[in-house]
């Protein structure tokens, strides 16, 4: 099922005394896409948003923050670096309509968590059983390179996120910058050498679960392969009840 109304409830000292907040992935997407905290990522994905490519000059980008997509009882998440700049921050969901969405989506379909294996629009009719896919950073960043502060100013979503998908049991680390941001997140030191198919269980039962990213520079290079990438999410299946 696509992100509906879990709510996870918690408290937070503003001001004496403390009041009790509710937190909703509703209200996690809306603050995400409202968030201005890093200037560069601000200006560039409104820049792109305006200059476009030239294949999507017709369309009307996003160019936004980009939340979290699937389902909210999943007990796999998928973690990646940034939306693509004529990708999600085109569509507005992640991962969608660009070529390492293609490969992503496809592995997730054919190891039976999701119901077609394309990922074009946001009302494509795509809907994920038992996988959520989000990325560490929430805004296009130049060069797909983000800066450690603009990590940094993602963690809070990222935290509120995990809050609100209580089932996850396991974390599909995509690339280096994702694995590093897992383990800053579960306290993992040292940190293992990150290697495709490599497992590093946590302190809290997490376990994350590492793959080579499905980047066109890995992809096309033979680095990655369809095989490769069914594996880890055969294994991620299985891992996530």
């Amino acid at each position: 099922m696509d992100a509906g109304g879990d709510v996870f409830v918690r408290a937070i000292a503003v001001s004496k005394p403390t009041v009790r907040v509710v937190d909703s992935l509703p209200c996690l997407r809306t603050d995400i896409g409202d968030c201005r905290r890093c200037p560069r990522l601000v200006a560039w994905r409104e820049q792109v948003a305006v200059e476009k490519r030239a294949a999507y000059r017709d369309d009307t980008y996003w160019g936004r923050g980009v939340a979290g997509f699937g389902d909210p009882g999943a007990g796999v998440l998928v973690l990646g670096l940034a939306p693509a700049a004529h990708g999600a921050n085109r569509t507005g969901r992640v991962f969608t309509g660009d070529r390492s969405g293609d490969w992503l989506f496809r592995a997730i379909h054919r190891a039976g968590m999701a119901n077609q294996a394309t990922s074009v629009s946001v009302d494509d009719g795509l809907r994920l059983d038992g996988a959520w896919v989000t990325a560490v950073v929430k805004c296009a960043p130049p060069g797909n390179k983000p800066e450690p502060a603009e990590r940094d100013n993602c963690a809070q979503f990222l935290d509120r996120e995990l809050g609100l998908l209580t089932a996850v049991r396991v974390v599909v680390c995509l690339g280096g910058f994702a694995y590093e941001a897992a383990c800053r997140q579960w306290g993992v030191r040292p940190r293992p050498k990150f290697g495709h198919g490599v497992e590093v269980p946590t302190e809290s039962g997490m376990i994350l679960l590492c793959s080579f990213h499905p980047s066109q520079q890995n992809t096309f290079t033979g680095r990655l392969t369809e095989s490769m990438l069914d594996a880890v999410f055969s294994r991620a299946r299985q891992l996530g009840g």
